[in-house]
């Protein structure tokens, strides 16, 4: 239920409307787009939403919708309903197009072979349509590109269309030997050319030579001078002109009639499928304004829900983007939990605004329309939305603004429930303020006692006290530049707003003893309160400021965390390319090594040790050593490989030292952990364990991840860095005191003051240690607690003893 009936004009979905129309390009999609309404039934709204969705992403695509030619072709086509009748030939070319552009959307909407649709909820809705290519193709046989009727539509007409070129090319020339001579003889002017009156040619001819020309009067002009005669050479000729195009034209309607007769049958489909084209067009003026607007698609959930983030009134975007200026956007939640938002603040700023655009936002979400708002943003679904603002006074019904607003929060009141989003401004005003306010707090109480949703706007203190007390109900303030004096349209959640009355009027200039005189009839209290609530104004903008800056911050630091884990990652992997590219050059260079080896085993074994060819052979072995010490730096202990034993050799024994196991592992062995290269050294060793020192750090380590090294541990410089680092600790634990003062510190300042304090108390041992931050306003001592609830090593804290400083000292003990 929409309340009242023009709720579309009070929260300006009227010129939302009129911005639809305007972009619909056929009477068709204008049907629909004055036929939208407001809907209740969550898959029908969410099938709507998809719909706009997916032709925004058409339209952000870049991608040509061919939407060239749509004509609204209802009443034409049920006109032809009625057997006899015939559709011209100007709806017969519209049909055609219209018929056309319907091929080329089903094949914009087509997939390929068994491929999911890319736009599923366009895809079935037009696959409700039909082409028609019959009849598509049997209009192009009589008519041609540009809509008219061909000559060949049938042979009959083009022997008439033949008949009449031949009698009229007769006529013409009959015409300019009759004009020639009437020019010769005087009888008509230089200029003179044939016209045409009432279907036949004639020549202008003067009243005084009239008589001279035979033939038929036809016409005379205006003025009388002239006189149009029909000579008696082309009577006949005319006559059968006219004779011919009376058939011309029977023949037409017997053709179109014919074709009319094969488009009868379907004309309950086609009027389906312009039903469909219309939708077509609704859907893609709708994207076109989201597109426009910023509108997105947010998270749909079948119960009431409201959370906003960048919402903005469509209509004022509109508005003042032509002057210029930009909208403050609004963000806000109504949950199960946090129903009605109550919201107070000055006047002109913003309140009734921000009424509206709930409003409007929710309203356009259901009747099918994009919001304005980001897409995180989780929308609801209401089934009444009712709405109480401006005056509505009747003096044929006898009502005053207060009256008309009663009324309406008895219908409220009657009506509301769950599922209900009331809207109301200025809550209670129009009456003696009093026992207005005790009423709107009583309305107030029924209406939080439905569990109804709503955004109230009010002024009323005794309304700002009742929803800070009672759950359900959350204030809202509209923030205000005490500093220059302006509005800034922003809504802060959580607390109520000032009026800033006695502010506003000493801006306007009100006589400073008025004021004051103002002030003295509210009394001290009223007065502080208003200035509490500018204190609790200026202190939320300035942790909304600093939240922002830490946000901020995260960013920057999440982006190098991300950039430092993948730099982290490409050096792992190029360690490990590199690794296995050494691997493979080692492995490659001790191949050739042992080649070499062998075939100058062979050599000197072949040659039998002859001298000069035994000291030539070894030549060329260093040779082979010296190149690979130069071109690599990491051949092996070549000299050792030559050492190895003539295993093929049968007149020699075998070597003794020939495969000789490794060792076991020793106490005092250097090592590597297998996959690395830093080396350490073996401490000690037990059964299939051992201890390992790398540098200062001592490790348990199975022996089979070990491998035995020639390189040297380095030796580290850790130990005298860490004698370094022990005797700063003792000299900071030596003059710590468990006293600290922040007086006079701003909060973020002194945030970081604790936060070394305490750490450096926990380090030491310390059981307990005192904050003295003094009294103030107690945002100090606030931020102070704030901060000690997340320290996992506070065991408690309390104020201090009244004799020894009481509030202004908070005592912290440690675990």
């Amino acid at each position: 239920m929409i309340y009242p009936s023009n709720f579309e004009q009070k929260i300006g979905f009227n010129t939302i409307r009129h911005e639809i129309e305007k972009r619909c390009i056929s009477p068709l999609g204008l049907t629909h787009c004055q036929h939208m309404q407001f809907s209740t039934h969550f898959p029908t709204v969410s099938l709507w939403l998809n719909q706009t969705n997916e032709f925004l992403t058409i339209i952000n695509s870049g991608a040509e919708f061919p939407l060239n030619f749509v004509f609204d072709m209802r009443a034409t086509l049920k006109s032809a309903t009625t057997p006899g009748t015939f559709l011209s030939v100007e709806s017969m070319f519209n049909l055609q197009r219209s018929l056309n552009t319907i091929s080329d959307v089903l094949k914009f909407f087509s997939s390929k072979g068994d491929e999911s649709p890319l736009y599923p909820n366009l895809h079935k809705l037009v696959s409700e349509m039909q082409a028609f290519p019959a009849i598509a193709d049997e209009i192009s046989t009589i008519l041609d590109k540009n809509g008219n009727l061909k000559d060949n539509a049938s042979p009959l007409l083009a022997d008439l269309r033949r008949t009449i070129t031949q009698v009229t090319a007769s006529i013409n020339g009959i015409l300019r030997r009759i004009i020639a001579q009437g020019k010769t003889d005087g009888l008509l002017d230089s200029d003179a050319q044939p016209s045409i009156r009432d279907g036949r040619l004639v020549l202008p001819v003067a009243p005084a030579h009239k008589r001279k020309i035979k033939g038929i009067v036809h016409d005379e002009s205006a003025s009388g001078k002239t006189v149009f005669i029909e000579p008696d050479e082309i009577v006949e000729a005319n006559n059968r002109i006219r004779e011919t195009e009376a058939e011309i034209a029977r023949e037409i309607i017997r053709i179109l009639t014919a074709v009319t007769d094969n488009i009868r049958p379907y004309i309950d489909d086609l009027l389906g499928t312009y039903d469909i084209l219309g939708q077509i067009d609704f859907i893609r003026a709708k994207a076109l304004f989201a597109h426009e607007t910023g509108s997105q698609m947010p998270h749909l959930h079948n119960k009431p829900l409201i959370e906003w983030y960048h919402a903005t009134h469509p209509t004022l975007f509109l508005s003042l983007r032509e002057q210029g200026k930009e909208v403050v956007p609004l963000s806000l939640q109504l949950d199960s939990k946090q129903r009605i938002l109550l919201i107070s603040g000055p006047n002109a700023g913003g309140k009734s605004v921000c009424l509206k655009t709930v409003g409007i936002i929710q309203y356009m979400m259901q009747c099918g329309m994009l919001p304005m708002l980001y897409n995180n943003s989780h929308m609801g679904m209401f089934k009444s939305i009712f709405i109480d603002i401006g005056d509505q006074q009747s003096i044929e019904d006898d009502l005053s603004t207060y009256s008309s607003h009663l009324q309406n929060m008895k219908l409220f009141l009657n009506r509301g429930a769950g599922e209900t989003l009331i809207l109301i401004d200025e809550f209670g005003g129009g009456t003696e303020p009093q026992i207005g306010g005790a009423i709107a707090q009583a309305i107030l109480q029924q209406l939080n006692h439905k569990k109804v949703y709503g955004v109230i706007t009010t002024h009323y203190q005794n309304l700002k006290h009742f929803a800070d007390e009672t759950e359900g109900i959350v204030n809202g303030a509209m923030l205000y530049d005490r500093q220059h004096m302006r509005p800034l349209f922003q809504l802060s959640v959580g607390y109520p707003g000032s009026s800033f009355a006695i502010e506003i009027a000493r801006k306007i200039g009100l006589p400073s003893d008025v004021i004051e005189q103002a002030s003295s009839i509210v009394g001290s209290d009223y007065i502080n309160m208003d200035k509490y609530l500018l204190d609790i104004v200026r202190d939320r903008k300035y942790w909304e400021n600093k939240r922002h800056e830490i946000h901020i911050k995260e960013k920057k630091l999440d982006a190098i965390v991300e950039q430092y884990n993948s730099k982290l990652a490409t050096i792992a992997t190029t360690q490990k390319e590199i690794i296995k590219e050494a691997r493979n050059e080692a492995r490659s260079i001790l191949d050739n090594s042992n080649a070499q080896i062998e075939r100058t085993i062979r050599e000197i074994r072949e040659m039998q040790a002859e001298k000069e060819k035994t000291k030539e052979v070894r030549k060329h072995l260093d040779e082979f050593k010296q190149r690979l010490e130069n071109d690599n730096g990491k051949t092996r202990d070549v000299e050792k490989l030559k050492l190895k034993p003539r295993r093929n050799n049968p007149n020699k024994p075998a070597s003794k030292t020939t495969s000789t196991p490794d060792r076991p592992l020793e106490a005092g062995d250097n090592v590597v952990l297998k996959g690395t290269t830093t080396v350490g050294t073996i401490i000690s060793v037990d059964e299939k364990y051992a201890t390992v020192a790398f540098g200062m750090l001592k490790t348990r380590v199975e022996t089979s991840k070990l491998e035995r090294t020639i390189k040297k541990a380095e030796k580290k410089t850790t130990l005298s860095m860490s004698k370094e680092a022990n005797n700063e600790i003792r000299a900071r634990q030596l003059n710590f005191k468990p006293d600290i003062d922040i007086r006079g510190m701003r909060a973020d300042e002194a945030t970081q003051a604790i936060t070394y304090f305490i750490d450096d108390a926990i380090q030491f041992n310390a059981k307990r240690v005192r904050i003295l931050h003094g009294t103030g306003t107690g945002i100090l001592k606030t931020v102070i607690r704030q901060y000690l609830d997340t320290v996992n090593g506070v065991k408690s804290y309390r104020d201090e003893h009244v004799q020894f400083g009481g509030a202004g000292i908070t005592i912290v003990d440690l675990e």
